[in-house]
C-alpha cells in the first residue's frame, strides 16, 4: 500500500505549481481527480514534445490522475462539483482570489458540504494585500523576494517560484493538515502565496538582511559569486562547478590543480587564476583531471546529459511510461512505492462519464447534462 493511499484530491488548477503538488500526492497513492475546462484546456498539454497523444511535460505532470471535463461557468457545474466534495479530503486550486467564491466554490461554501475538507489556494501573492489580484509569473516572485537580487539578476529554467515556493510547500501543508484533522476532525483553507514563500527560502541571507545593514546584490556575496563557489567555463564553452567553500575541499582543489601556493590568498586573487587555468582544457579533461578528490567539484550537465549520468543511472531515477516516454520516478521512494512504471495522465475528460455515475448520475442524466454544454 502506498502512503496516501486512501486520500482523495480534487485538482482544479493548471499549468505546473498545483499539478506538480498533485503529482507527488498522486505518486504517494492519493486518488487525485483534475477538473479541467473543456474550452481552455491546460497550456502544458500544447507544450512539445509530444509523446503519444500528449505533451511530454503533460504525461509527467499528470501520471497517476483521473481527468472530469466541466465548465465550471454551467449552472449545473456547482451541483456536480459539490457532490463531489463529499466525498474528497482535499481540494487544490490556483485562480486568483475571489474566482472560486463568484462560481460558489470557495472553502466557506465547500465547508459546509464536507467541514473536514483542506482546501489549499496557491497563487502568487496569497488572498489579501495590495498585490492579490495582480498578476504574476515566477520572475515576479523571485524579483520581489530578494532572490534575483542576491543571484545576480540570472534567469534560471528552472521554475524556483512555482515548485519550491508554491508545489513543495503546499503538499507539505497539505500533509500537515491532514495529520491535524485526525485529532481536531476538522479542515481548513491553506494559503500558498509563492512570493511569500520566495522570501522565506533565503535562510541564509534573509536573516542577515534582516538584522544588519547588510544587502547583498551583485557578485558581492559568496554564494553568488563573490568567492571562488562558481561555474569555471571550460575551453570548449561547458562550465565546472566549483563548491568548494570549506578549507579542507579548498585545499584539496588547489593541491590536485598544482596550486597550493594559493591557499591562504584571498578568494578574489585564487578566482583569478582558476578561470584562466580552466579555460586552458575541455570539459573531459578537468572530470579526469579533479575525478577523486573529493572537493565538491562536477561537470555542468546539459539536460540531454542527465540520464547519462552514471550515479543517476545507479539510483535509477528515470523509468518509462506507459506511452513509451522518458520520466522522473517519484522522489523520495517510501514505503510501497516503486521505480515501475507509471500509469499515463489522461486525455482531457476522460474519466468524466464514469466518474458522474461513482455519485448517481445515470445515462441519461449524462446525455441530458452532455445536450446542455456542461462537457463543452
Amino acid at each position: 500500500m502506498k502512503p496516501l493511499a486512501g486520500l482523495k484530491v480534487l485538482d482544479l488548477s493548471t499549468l505546473l505549481p498545483g499539478p506538480y503538488a498533485t503529482m507527488l500526492l498522486a505518486d504517494m497513492g492519493a486518488e487525485v481527480l483534475r477538473v479541467e475546462s473543456p474550452s481552455r484546456p491546460d497550456l502544458v498539454r500544447e507544450m512539445k514534445p509530444s509523446v503519444g497523444r500528449q505533451s511530454a511535460s503533460f504525461a509527467y505532470l499528470n501520471r497517476g490522475k483521473r481527468s472530469i471535463a466541466l465548465n465550471l461557468k454551467h449552472e449545473q457545474a456547482r451541483r456536480i462539483v459539490h457532490a463531489l466534495i463529499e466525498e474528497f479530503d482535499i481540494v487544490v486550486e490556483q485562480f486568483r482570489p475571489g474566482v472560486m467564491a463568484r462560481l460558489g466554490l470557495d472553502y466557506e461554501a465547500l465547508a459546509q458540504i464536507n467541514p473536514k475538507l483542506i482546501y489549499c489556494a496557491i497563487t502568487g501573492f496569497g488572498q489579501h494585500g495590495s498585490r492579490a489580484h495582480a498578476a504574476g509569473h515566477d520572475i515576479n516572485y523571485l524579483a520581489l523576494s530578494g532572490i534575483s537580487s542576491a543571484s545576480n539578476g540570472h534567469l534560471s529554467s528552472v521554475q524556483i517560484a512555482d515548485v519550491a515556493g508554491g508545489s513543495q510547500p503546499a503538499v507539505m501543508a497539505i500533509l500537515a493538515a491532514v495529520i491535524q484533522r485526525q485529532t481536531t476532525g476538522e479542515g481548513q483553507f491553506i494559503d500558498i502565496a509563492m512570493s511569500d514563500q520566495c522570501v522565506a527560502l533565503q535562510p541564509l541571507m534573509m536573516p542577515v538582511s534582516l538584522n544588519s545593514d547588510a544587502d547583498f546584490v551583485g557578485d558581492d556575496h559568496f554564494l553568488s559569486g563573490g568567492g571562488i563557489y562558481d561555474y569555471y567555463e571550460t575551453s570548449d564553452g561547458y562550465h565546472i562547478a566549483v563548491g568548494s567553500l570549506e578549507p579542507q575541499f579548498r585545499y584539496r582543489l588547489l593541491e590536485r590543480l598544482d596550486q597550493l601556493a594559493l591557499n591562504d590568498k584571498p578568494d578574489s586573487e585564487v578566482k583569478g587564476v582558476l578561470q584562466a587555468l580552466f579555460k586552458q582544457q575541455t570539459r573531459s579533461h578537468w572530470v579526469s583531471e579533479l575525478a577523486g578528490i573529493d572537493a565538491c567539484v562536477e561537470p555542468v550537465l546539459t539536460p540531454q546529459e542527465v540520464p547519462k549520468e552514471l550515479h543517476h543511472q545507479e539510483r535509477a531515477l528515470f523509468v518509462q511510461g506507459d506511452e513509451g516516454d522518458i520520466q522522473v520516478r517519484p522522489t523520495p521512494l517510501l514505503s510501497g512505492m516503486s521505480h515501475d512504471s507509471l500509469s499515463p495522465a489522461p486525455d482531457l475528460g476522460a474519466d468524466t462519464q464514469s466518474v458522474l455515475a461513482e455519485i448517481g448520475i445515470n445515462e441519461k442524466d449524462y446525455q441530458a447534462l452532455k445536450a446542455s454544454g456542461l462537457f463543452d
